[in-house]
């Protein structure tokens, strides 16, 4: 006879110190009839040795008992059971409590989520990026605790037999059954092997509902390891229970669902809790309970059905060797189907990988919540041409076409002033005297240029702000708007600057080698002019000789040769002039791109950065890394996993 039966631990888990055992301590062979006396005797020593006084009531123990209760039973954490002495070394160097170890790809997916909130931090809320804390947090914790347990948690509605699973799992009635609702009002552990206070302490279960199963000194070794927690309904009338379903389901490394003939299409069940979490169909079990009420074959139709509901949930099913949930039918009250769970349950438990699958689940369920703010449904940032338009419509707003015109003027003078003949020069100058300067200063700046300068400044910016956010994500799109906006507050004022200091043509343009010889044509051309007219007059007063051709012909050449000159030189300096013009427009418009560039693009192209950093990050988070060299020297493209992915950010800027 196998006496079974569960301790309390009181011990608030702290593991007692054992006394030394006595050798000579009598224990009573296996089979006899002292056995259920005897582990009774036991029983009431330790929960008299734990301060326990309704365990110790009636009770009579003596040395005999002390010395067996030495000799046969551990220092287990949670509760005792009959072992061997030679046992008990051995088993208690196998459940020494080692941290939790990721593999490489998690701490991968890990650290860049880390990042990603980092740097995340000053662009998204803090209710956005909470779910993401709440992982990371529960890694960092699940990693410093014993990676030799698996926390399986048992959860179901009211009346589903979730307790009645629980007490066949553990072989012994742990959780209180009955028709009572709800019996379970908080949770229950049972641990299979000690070292596993630090996990129920992240659990959050006190000591006094802490407990093992007491086996036969040939346990299954199989279960060691496991942790199942019996969960309050989570349909429960009361908030309370309702609340422990919620924080349990976050913390635990697996979840049996337990359902029952009537509630398993339950529209509570499958929207609250399944859907929600069908990403983790890996470390999801889905039990068909209280099949001994249905006839015939009706368990496998409702089987089938529920199969299909999960299917509907988004919830892959582990069958033909594929990674999913495991969906079983069973009777929790007969036994019949409990074996194959506990089978499915041992083979879970020995694989040791249900919190690293559980930490990935909850990896890929925060990444699919983040990625409203963080994927882009196209490619997104400045093209050239839009750098171009904006390099443009600042180039307009300064003025660049009309001080190009102006310096190409300016330029045309300065040749004329050079080459032309005096009396004109001379005419000119008696003009301007006339006239005063105030005519030739009104038409340099037109008035409806610098009206609209500031108007036309600010839509430059509005429009490369919006076509530099076109298919970002909202908080992404606003901080680029903003980065935009502030650029474009001092760019007019800037730009005011640059006209004055840079765009104005010089005081003397340069001038071409051929004008001093124009110059000097011109010179002679006035000289003849004034020979022959000395010359003719001399004639005239009679100081020369009478001879009217020569002095005609050299004043007739000078007033003909001058204009000629004149006329030639302006032909001449029509190449030059727009040259010089085009040379101030450019000088100008570069100057106006720089100080764009500078006040708003390079702020739109940090921020467009950012958010490639980001987006880095986030596909590192879902588990794809882009390969190093994978990038286009063509197009900025680069390959992720043989996909071919667009830049965030064009090559171009």
């Amino acid at each position: 006879m196998t006496a079974v039966t569960a301790v309390t631990d009181h011990t608030g888990g702290q593991e007692p110190a054992a006394a030394p055992a006595e050798p000579d301590a009598p224990v009573a062979p296996a089979g006899s009839e002292s056995d259920g006396a005897e582990v009774s005797g036991v029983t009431e020593a330790v929960a008299e040795a734990a301060g326990h006084a309704d365990a110790a009531a009636g009770a009579e123990t003596g040395a005999d008992a002390d010395a067996a209760e030495e000799s046969a039973w551990d220092d287990g954490l949670i509760a005792r059971r009959v072992m061997g002495d030679g046992e008990r070394p051995a088993r208690e160097e196998s459940f020494q409590p080692r941290g939790l170890t990721y593999d490489a790809p998690l701490r991968a997916r890990l650290d860049a989520l880390r990042e990603l909130v980092g740097l995340s931090r000053t662009r998204l809320d803090g209710q956005t990026l909470a779910e993401a804390g709440r992982v990371l947090d529960q890694a960092a914790a699940r990693r410093g605790l014993s990676e030799r347990h698996t926390v399986v948690a048992v959860a179901g509605a009211t009346g589903s037999g979730k307790s009645t699973l629980f007490n066949a799992l553990a072989g012994v009635a742990i959780s209180d059954t009955g028709v009572r609702r709800p019996t379970t009002a908080a949770p229950l552990a049972c641990s299979w092997s000690d070292g596993a206070a630090g996990l129920l302490d992240r659990l959050g279960i006190p000591g006094r509902l802490r407990r093992r199963p007491l086996q036969g000194t040939d346990p299954d070794p199989r279960m060691a390891g496991l942790v199942l927690i019996d969960l309050p309904d989570h349909d429960s009338a009361a908030l309370e229970h309702r609340e422990h379903v919620e924080r349990m389901l976050k913390l635990v490394d697996a979840v049996i669902w337990v359902v029952d003939p009537e509630k398993y299409a339950d529209a509570v069940l499958h929207e609250r809790y399944l859907r929600p979490l069908a990403g983790h169909a890996e470390v999801t079990f889905v039990v068909l309970n209280q099949t001994d009420r249905l006839p015939g074959d009706s368990a496998d139709l409702v089987l089938d059905d529920l199969r299909r509901l999960l299917d509907e949930d988004g919830i892959a099913l582990g069958e033909h060797g594929e990674p999913g949930a495991t969906v079983l039918a069973l009777s929790a009250l007969t036994g019949d189907g409990v074996g194959e769970l506990r089978d499915a349950l041992a083979q879970f438990v020995a694989e040791r990988g249900a919190a690293a699958r559980r930490i990935s689940a909850d990896l890929d369920a925060a990444a699919r919540r983040l990625k409203p703010v963080y994927s882009a449904g196209r490619r997104v940032g400045l093209s050239e041409r839009a750098r171009e338009e904006f390099a443009d419509r600042l180039a307009e707003a300064v003025g660049a076409g009309a001080a190009g015109e102006a310096a190409e003027r300016a330029w045309r003078r300065s040749a004329n002033k050079a080459c032309g003949t005096p009396w004109l020069r001379l005419w000119r100058w008696y003009e301007a005297q006339r006239t005063g300067p105030s005519a030739v200063q009104a038409e340099s700046v037109p008035v409806d240029e610098e009206a609209t300068a500031r108007q036309r400044v600010e839509q430059a910016v509005r429009i490369v702000g919006d076509e530099a956010v076109a298919g970002l994500p909202a908080p992404w799109a606003q901080a680029v708007r903003d980065a935009a906006a502030r650029g474009g507050e001092g760019l007019p004022e800037a730009l005011d600057e640059l006209a004055v200091n840079a765009a104005l043509p010089a005081r003397k343009p340069p001038r071409p080698g051929w004008w001093p010889m124009a110059v000097f044509v011109q010179a002679l051309m006035t000289l003849l002019q004034v020979v022959g007219g000395f010359w003719l007059f001399g004639q005239v007063v009679g100081v020369a000789e009478p001879n009217l051709m020569a002095p005609v012909l050299l004043m007739l050449a000078g007033i003909v040769g001058g204009p000629c000159v004149e006329w030639a030189c302006r032909m001449a300096a029509r190449g030059p002039a727009r040259r010089y013009g085009q040379e101030a427009e450019r000088s100008l418009r570069e100057a106006a791109a720089a100080c764009g560039r500078q006040r708003v693009l390079d702020p739109v192209a940090a921020e467009l950065l950012r958010y490639r950093e980001v987006r880095e990050q986030y596909v590192r988070v879902l588990g794809v890394v882009p390969p190093m060299g994978g990038r286009s020297t063509a197009t900025g493209a680069f390959t992720v996993g043989g996909e071919r992915r667009e830049p965030l950010v064009p090559s171009g800027g």
